[in-house]
């Protein structure tokens, strides 16, 4: 059975869960799709729905991408070695971060 595809509200409470827990509060942006004359602030709404956009569309396909393991390798072992950390272009950037 194929799972069910969240609703909008269901996103929202996540969208705002995750943004929360980066200390971010969308209740800060004004309320609506219109845009703040003084700021250029984009309305609630419409980050809301941009958001639901990008979880919908973007999400699952990074989730299941899976790097090429090497050739030759046991299938039965390819999906541990996607696992591995990503090569980083500046370790030493992550490497002072994690400190």
């Amino acid at each position: 059975m194929a799972p069910t595809p969240p609703t909008d509200a269901e996103l929202n409470t996540l969208i705002r869960a995750r943004l929360a827990s980066l200390g971010i509060d969308l209740d800060q942006l004004p309320p609506g799709t219109a845009a703040d004359p003084e700021t250029g602030s984009p309305g609630r709404d419409s980050v809301l729905a941009s958001l639901r956009s990008f979880v919908r569309g973007t999400v699952a396909d990074l989730a299941a991408y899976q790097l090429p393991a090497p050739a030759g390798t046991d299938p039965a072992h390819a999906r541990a070695l996607s696992q591995q950390a990503a090569p980083m272009l500046y370790p030493s950037i992550s490497t002072e971060w994690r400190r």
